[in-house]
């Protein structure tokens, strides 16, 4: 499949592209009806995308180069040619985290309640977005002979794009479905971590286009300790955290 939907004045505007920008337009919209539910400004998700998606990217793309150097190294210049690719999602939501952890100290925002409103449209924009991944026959995994398998350079393998964007579509009507009755500020963050990570470690290891640390999957390292993280915020800090707050204890 040609990988550019059409050209402006000479310019290749690529499916991938298009693709992201519609996930995070319909995240942007799904987040900012549930701010409104829940009393924010109309305005406030809107600012804080304003600055969470362009660094979201930006770390995105330094967590990719990071790992892969050696492309690098000879000429820096590409190191900002994103439209050759190389966008890695767990560089993109760790710095949209540290972002918005920035942002809501400086506007005086609860940091969990705002992460949870944010974190409602993440998974639907990535289901979306993975599709970019199959138009760009990359993103795959290894052979199959499995019936849903995908045609790559003339072998089929495993379409772990797909598998990875229905999951996300998974996340998202889950913690949609959640988000009126959680029972306390972060459980939607650390329920979509927990889940993704899940997901994501054993999608990635049928992949073949990984990066890796020495003979460890990043992804995978990562996922790990993602799980942790979440298991330990779920039902230690934030459930301690609300009790305290529910019982002024």
């Amino acid at each position: 499949m040609d990988r550019v939907a059409f050209s402006v004045f000479g310019l290749d505007i690529m499916w991938y592209g298009i693709l992201i920008a519609c996930g995070i337009l319909m995240a942007i919209l799904v987040s900012s009806k549930e701010a409104r539910r829940l009393g924010y400004q109309e305005g406030q998700v809107t600012d804080i995308c304003l600055f969470a998606i362009p660094l979201g990217i930006v770390g995105a793309r330094l967590y990719y180069v990071a790992f892969n150097w050696s492309q690098y190294a000879g000429d820096l210049r590409e190191i900002i040619n994103i439209r050759g690719g190389g966008l890695a999602i767990h560089g993109g939501i760790l710095a949209g985290i540290l972002t918005v952890w920035v942002f809501t100290r400086i506007k005086k925002l609860e940091f969990f309640k705002m992460a949870d409103i944010l974190v409602l449209g993440l998974p639907m924009a990535q289901a979306i977005g993975r599709w970019g991944n199959f138009i760009n026959g990359e993103a795959h995994g290894g052979p199959t002979n499995l019936p849903w398998a995908i045609l790559v350079e003339g072998q089929r393998v495993h379409p772990t794009f797909l598998y990875e964007s229905v999951w996300d579509w998974m996340i998202f009507v889950y913690i949609f479905m959640i988000r009126k009755n959680k029972k306390y500020e972060g459980q939607l963050l650390v329920d979509y971590i927990f889940l993704y990570s899940l997901g994501r470690f054993f999608i990635e290891g049928l992949r073949t286009d990984s990066l890796m640390l020495g003979p460890i999957k990043m992804a995978q390292l990562i996922s790990l300790v993602g799980i942790g993280m979440a298991l330990v915020a779920r039902y230690f800090l934030l459930k301690k955290k609300a009790y305290k707050e529910n019982t002024g204890k």
